[in-house]
């Protein structure tokens, strides 16, 4: 018998012999997907959100998330998961919650008077597998979720994003009031690029949706984009508010200066014994608020009023503003008198007053009449608004203008008092025998030393209403000189289309 050939133990392999397997290499640390974490206590939010590697306080208020933070903080690791709520409530609903956030863990927790207080770190973001309601709180199962990284870190437009976010972000920190070598400190302990856009994120004030559409952008380049937009637009918010805030600051500081120096001049005067004079700027003040002036002329009143408080008593012009603002207050801006418009009375009146003049007692009946006329279809005229019924200066209240002419002593004057009793109102007479001057009918500028208004304000703050019968005697009797002639400024005064809007030099 022949030996058994055993050469076939040193032989080599068949071709045909499956491989030894050989371990495969070792996934990076960016994108390995840990074995998920069974059960860790959910900590619910709502209006906040943590962010991985940013260190932040929270307020434990509810009893379900002091009992998760509790658990968390006995548990080894110390950990737990942070989910924000879609709607903000205080009922908890494991429906209600995101299916992203972050695990984190609790640094430091603290018990006393105000309720308990602690200090969380995010790690990294989780996606809930399953979620259910504990005894005390709810406990989720949670896998790592992995983020997008970008192509190349070293493209050149990858790192000018990443600069620009770390400028941006230094720049906003600057003028949030964080000192620069925090922020300098800060920026260079971080090189990941998703940690910086974290990091910025997490101390941006923004809604809590935002912050939750931040956290569920995993892709890094995308996650830096929109915080870098955020930043630049926060910048701008600032730009903004720092302008108001200048404009503001300068008002204040005029008024402010204003009224300091007001309560310094209060006291100096009330050391020479002249504080009267505030209370007759008080009373003053009073009698203009009063006033029914329309806009224009309230607007100068007001102007006027504030250059006489910053003036002394003692100064001329200060007499000259008194006596225009004293002068605006005596007229009648809103005091009507009652009238009646009876034409039987009337013809009685006239007839108990003058005895004769058939034709001009008839010429003054028709024009009583024909205002009679005007009034009632202005009563009956339900679409215009509110007006003055019976005043001859309103402008649906035109009236022509009577004009006596006679020799004298015929009774041109008495018949425009008994005009006056007749309707009702009040009768002011101007004589115009010798004036000379324009500035008798307008009046003078307020520039001039000893300046008056003309004759037509002072009688109209005679009668002390604003619907006179007034009459202007002895027209025929004006002059003229180098001072100009009063005839002319007759034309506005006896014009009924321009007489309601008459203004004075004054």
């Amino acid at each position: 018998m022949t030996e058994p050939d055993d050469r076939h133990e040193n032989q080599e392999p068949e071709a045909n012999a499956p491989p030894e397997e050989q371990p495969l290499p070792e996934a990076p640390l960016a994108t390995r997907a840990t074995a998920p974490k069974p059960e860790l206590p959910v900590i619910v939010l709502r209006d906040m959100v943590v962010y991985p590697g940013v260190t932040m306080p929270m307020e434990i208020g509810r009893a379900e998330t002091l009992s998760a933070i509790q658990a968390a903080a006995e548990h080894p690791e110390r950990t737990f998961f942070a989910l924000l709520q879609r709607e903000k409530s205080e009922e908890i609903d494991p429906l209600g919650l995101h299916t992203i956030g972050v695990v984190a863990r609790v640094v430091q927790l603290q018990h006393g008077l105000r309720g308990t207080q602690a200090v969380v770190v995010g790690l990294h973001r989780g996606i809930v597998l399953r979620i259910d309601e504990g005894d005390e709180h709810i406990v989720a199962t949670v896998s790592p979720a992995q983020e997008l990284l970008p192509v190349d870190p070293k493209d050149l437009a990858f790192v000018a994003l990443d600069e620009e976010l770390r400028n941006r972000a230094a720049e906003l920190g600057a003028r949030s009031g964080i000192p620069n070598d925090v922020i300098t400190k800060t920026l260079r302990a971080v090189t990941d690029s998703g940690r910086l856009a974290d990091l910025v994120a997490g101390h941006l004030e923004l809604p809590a949706s935002d912050h939750q559409s931040l956290l569920e952008t995993l892709g890094v380049e995308e996650r830096m984009r929109r915080v870098l937009t955020l930043v630049q637009r926060r910048i701008k918010v600032l730009d903004a508010q720092e302008d108001i805030n200048t404009q503001v600051q300068e008002e204040l500081g005029d008024r402010q200066r204003e009224m300091y120096l007001r309560e310094q001049l209060k006291a100096i005067r009330k050391e020479l014994g002249d504080d009267d004079g505030a209370d007759d700027l008080e009373e003053l003040k009073a009698r203009v608020d009063d006033l029914e002036l329309p806009a224009a002329a309230r607007k100068e009143v007001e102007r006027e009023f504030r250059r006489l408080e910053r003036m002394g008593r003692e100064s001329m012009e200060s007499q000259v503003i008194r006596t225009y603002i004293e002068t605006v207050c005596e007229l009648p801006w809103s005091e009507l008198s009652e009238e009646r418009l009876d034409l039987a009375d009337a013809a009685r009146i006239l007839d108990e007053d003058h005895y004769g003049l058939d034709d001009v007692k008839d010429r003054i009946l028709e024009f009583l009449a024909v205002r009679v006329m005007h009034d009632r279809r202005a009563r009956r005229d339900e679409s215009q608004a509110v007006e003055e019924t019976g005043t001859a200066d309103d402008e649906s209240g035109r009236s022509p203008i009577l004009l006596f002419a006679g020799p004298p002593g015929v009774g041109k004057t008495s018949i425009a008092k008994s005009i006056a009793r007749a309707m009702g109102r009040e009768y002011v007479r101007v004589s115009l025998g010798g004036a000379r001057d324009e500035a008798d009918i307008r009046g003078h500028r307020r520039t001039y030393v000893g300046s008056m208004p003309g004759r037509i304000l002072h009688g109209m703050k005679q009668a002390g209403v604003k619907n006179p019968v007034f009459l202007l005697d002895e027209v025929d009797k004006l002059g003229a000189s180098l001072q100009g002639d009063p005839s002319a400024a007759l034309l506005e005064v006896l014009d009924p289309a321009q007489n309601s809007a008459f203004i004075a030099h004054y």
